[in-house]
């Protein structure tokens, strides 16, 4: 069976970094292959992020140059993404680019957890971290549940795939 590639940004807390790997050999056992164009800050670049020497609008071109690039934008829901103002930078970046958004809860987290205020608005789906869930939201199924796989009730916002 030919492997299905999709050219993806995955936005995530670089805490959660072990995350954006486990996401990738998730989707492989339903054949599918992602191209990830998104950045993690290497260790030794981080201290220079914290200081600040790299300026905001240096990091929104770099990111908004490689979330041009993708097709779909997957957003790793840990307990701590909600707060993270660069991932919902970049959720509404991808929103106003026109790429939808897919939320992805984290693997074991419990109960309901806290979403980005942005991904709340323009998600296209969001679901649990299940190989089945995840490549039906990438093949366009608007499809919103909790941690657990549970149907979540989504009335607002978000966004149709045609």
């Amino acid at each position: 069976m030919a492997k299905t590639i999709r050219n993806v940004f995955i936005s995530h807390h670089h805490k959660d970094d072990s995350s954006v790997d486990g996401l990738t050999k998730l989707v492989s056992k339903k054949d599918y292959v992602f191209r990830n164009s998104s950045i993690r800050v290497k260790p030794e670049n981080e201290a220079r992020v914290k200081a600040k020497q790299l300026s905001d609008k240096t990091i929104a071109r770099l990111l908004r140059m490689k979330m041009r690039w993708a097709s779909q934008v997957i957003v790793v829901i840990g307990k701590e993404t909600h707060s993270r103002d660069w991932v919902n930078w970049e959720i509404k970046t991808a929103y106003q680019l026109g790429i939808p958004i897919i939320g992805v809860f984290e693997d074991g987290l419990k109960g309901q957890a806290d979403i980005p205020e942005n991904l709340e608005k323009y998600a296209s789906a969001v679901v649990g971290w299940r190989a089945e869930s995840v490549v039906g939201a990438l093949d366009g199924e608007s499809n919103f549940q909790k941690p657990d796989g549970t149907a979540w009730p989504k009335n607002e916002g978000g966004r149709l795939i045609c």
